[in-house]
């Protein structure tokens, strides 16, 4: 038997014709019943669409009824007596050191690896600096042995053309 959508059960039709010899029904019979069969259904589906447009929203308000009642009974349960009321204010209480001592140890850790990260780059920038003062002073040594070198052969040459320039004028 079919169940309608209240629950309750439907008894098949007795109106339903039957055929003697067993055989189909043909010609203009067969369109007029596809006709109807085809109306009959979308009788039935735009009726079970209206039902459904009217039931979804009762079902979702009874369930939001359900959800508030259980909820305000629970806390009329935790919050009737003053020793559930302070039971209840010393777990927020606990929870809310938890949450404190917890968002500390995050800050205390954040601040290490900071402080670690400051001092590692200015290690580097302090061996980098060191490494390019070295670098700097080599090459100012070199360059200043260079110019001695220079300076030095320029003025033996110098003295050379200076003796060489009076030995022309003497003789």
């Amino acid at each position: 038997m079919a169940t309608t959508s209240s629950g309750t059960q439907k008894k098949p039709s007795t109106n339903a014709k039957r055929s003697t010899t067993g055989r189909k029904p043909t010609g203009a019979g067969t369109r007029n019943s596809r006709t109807s069969s085809t109306s009959r259904t979308a009788s039935r589906a735009s009726t079970n669409m209206a039902e459904r447009a009217v039931l979804v929203p009762v079902g979702a308000s009874l369930l939001a009824r359900d959800n508030l009642v259980s909820t305000v009974k629970g806390l009329a349960g935790k919050y009737r007596t003053r020793t559930g009321l302070e039971r209840e204010l010393k777990r927020y209480e606990r929870r809310g050191v938890t949450a404190r001592n917890r968002f500390e140890r995050r800050v205390r850790r954040a601040r290490a690896r900071f402080e670690r990260e400051v001092g590692q780059r200015r290690s580097l920038v302090e061996t980098t600096m060191r490494q390019n003062r070295q670098r700097l002073d080599r090459e100012l040594t070199s360059v200043r042995r260079d110019f001695e070198k220079q300076s030095d052969a320029v003025s033996a040459r110098v003295e050379r053309l200076v003796a060489n320039a009076q030995g022309l004028i003497r003789s």
